[in-house]
């Protein structure tokens, strides 16, 4: 830090000037031709940016284009190349402000706003520094409109950013531009980590619970999921129903984010006066989400190894059966099994397993000691992997506060007396 205080003493002793976000350059709205319209959209050539683009600091590319016709026809000029983009009413408004560096020229639909900067201003730094305040200017700016989280333009315009003199803009950007690629290489290795784990158990998984179809893995027969059990369809209840304690109860919802193979506690409760409504779950049965939003999702499991009856919701089969539940648990989410599965999926807006299709899924019966042995070693790699899962991406927010906390401290200047 004493590099930057070196800059502030000689570059500006007696403070930083603050300057409304409206004076700091050229500000561009945006608009959306109608699609209705062939010709606006059918092959252009000028990128047109729009919420989903604003993913990274640095915007390198824009899925859609559209024709200089449609630019001309519509609210939205081109910005020239080298501004800096807000998103300016989405519901990721609610969370968070996206904001980047546009490099290349662009159009911009209605949801976005960019400012391209005067001379004596540095884009590098702009976009650094408006990152950096992007929360402030969230709180200081927003609203609701209607059901959408919106950005007000002249609090926008109103909102103060330091300018200091443009050699130090530049040697500060200089600085948080190094300090941000060693922040993106070192989240990019904890996320290669993350991902390189998780194949690495998927795939000893797979080879653990791979057993020929005849003969072999022990005399392990393989036979159609209705053969070996029964399937039943839960009762439906709502969020609205929830208390802190009442009967315990697992929503679809829960299977896809707070459950792993197996559970022996819920997250949720209902309300005790449902009870003559609901269908439970006993211990030992699995339980198997029906629906998602690709063919992918559907048929994840976890097997309730809970000591009481747990309701379930009426997107969520019960498997009873007398295997190893963790064994059938682990085995719905091999490679096999999922192949095995789409087959049996409907393939509507919504995709939906269908139970007679699944009772027609093959499920390999290894003996029982064999099952625990599988069980014992997959509980063991799961948690080893969970631990990284965890692990991995705290240490990932702990380099983005790490690094956000230090680029805060370099932009927060003095503002010089008026």
């Amino acid at each position: 830090m004493s590099r930057i205080a070196d800059l502030v003493a000689r570059y500006c002793p007696e403070g930083v000037r603050y300057e409304r976000l409206g004076d700091v350059g050229t500000w561009y709205g945006g608009g959306t031709p109608s699609k209705s319209v062939p010709e606006y959209w059918q092959n252009g050539t000028i990128p047109w940016l729009s919420p989903k683009d604003m993913t990274r600091g640095t915007l390198v590319s824009t899925e859609d284009r559209v024709s200089e016709q449609a630019v001309s026809a519509s609210a939205a000029k081109l910005v020239p190349p080298g501004s800096v983009a807000f998103v300016v009413r989405s519901n990721v408004l609610r969370r968070r402000l996206p904001v980047a560096k546009v490099p290349f020229a662009v159009t911009l639909n209605q949801d976005m706003r960019a400012v391209v900067p005067r001379e004596d201003i540095s884009l590098e730094y702009l976009a650094q520094v408006c990152r950096a305040r992007a929360d402030s200017i969230r709180t200081f700016a927003g609203r609701t409109d209607g059901s959408m989280a919106a950005i007000r333009g002249p609090e926008l315009l109103d909102f103060r950013i330091p300018v200091p003199p443009l050699p130090a803009q530049r040697e500060l950007a200089e600085i948080l531009g190094k300090m941000e690629t060693l922040h993106a290489e070192l989240e990019a290795e904890l996320e290669a980590e993350l991902e390189l784990r998780a194949r690495q158990y998927a795939f000893y998984r797979d080879r653990l619970l791979d057993f020929p179809e005849t003969g072999g893995g022990g005399g392990c027969r393989l036979m159609p999921m209705g053969e070996v059990g029964t399937f039943f369809r839960g009762k439906r209840f709502t969020k609205a129903d929830y208390v802190d304690d009442g009967i315990p109860c697992i929503h679809y919802g829960e299977i896809y984010t707070d459950f792993g193979p197996s559970a022996r506690t819920v997250v949720s409760h209902v309300r005790s006066d449902l009870r003559a409504s609901l269908r439970f779950a006993e211990p030992g049965d699995v339980v198997i989400v029906d629906v998602g939003e690709t063919v992918a999702d559907v048929g994840k499991a976890v097997a309730w190894l809970g000591e009481e009856k747990v309701a379930i919701h009426d997107h969520c089969y019960a498997f009873r059966h007398d295997l190893n539940p963790a064994f059938v648990s682990y085995y719905m989410q091999t490679s096999r099994f999922h192949a095995d599965k789409a087959m049996h999926v409907a393939r509507t807006k919504v995709k939906t397993l269908l139970m007679d299709g699944l009772a027609q899924v093959l499920i390999p019966i290894p003996p029982p000691e064999e099952q625990a042995r599988i069980v014992s070693i997959l509980d063991n790699f799961n948690s080893h992997v969970s631990d990284l899962s965890v692990g991995l991406p705290a240490e990932i927010a702990a380099r983005q506060r790490q690094y956000a906390y230090y680029r805060d401290k370099m932009l927060s200047f003095e503002e010089l007396a008026s």
